[in-house]
């Protein structure tokens, strides 16, 4: 299972009182920052794209972001570990139905998919702490 290795984190937990609302690189494209009015249903709904469709249909996940929050996390980590997988298994497995140029392209294709994974983890990651509570601030 793919666990990602964390480091203490060097930015404040909180915002100082006043500070402006903030989005750090990595925060999903269309979703407000944490802080600002009505941030919350654009995380829900760019989190419920992430996800698969049929999460759309549970009313708890709506009700509950830091839960839907989690699902996500989970989803996209379950995600990468397919992605490893096939990665480690390419070449033994689709020898005999493809040949080596259409390997070579299976292979490209997981590794773009596991550099997007790497981006869209670390976006849901900030924004499950953002639901948490957290406030991010500008470094300079």
């Amino acid at each position: 299972m793919f666990t990602p290795r964390r480091e203490p984190d060097p930015v404040p937990r909180t915002a100082p009182p006043g500070a402006p609302p903030y989005a750090p690189p990595g925060w999903p494209p269309g979703v407000r920052a944490p802080g600002v009015p009505g941030w919350e249903p654009t995380a829900v709904s760019w989190l419920l794209d992430v996800c698969p469709p049929d999460y759309r249909g549970y009313p708890g996940l709506r009700r509950h972001p830091l839960v839907l929050a989690r699902f996500a996390v989970l989803h996209v980590e379950a995600s990468q570990a397919a992605v490893n997988r096939g990665l480690s298994e390419a070449r033994g497995v689709l020898r005999d139905v493809a040949d080596e140029v259409e390997i070579a392209a299976a292979i490209d294709t997981w590794h773009r998919e596991a550099a997007r994974l790497i981006g869209v983890r670390r976006a849901v990651g900030l924004v499950e702490e953002a639901l948490r509570g957290r406030r991010y601030v500008a470094r300079m």
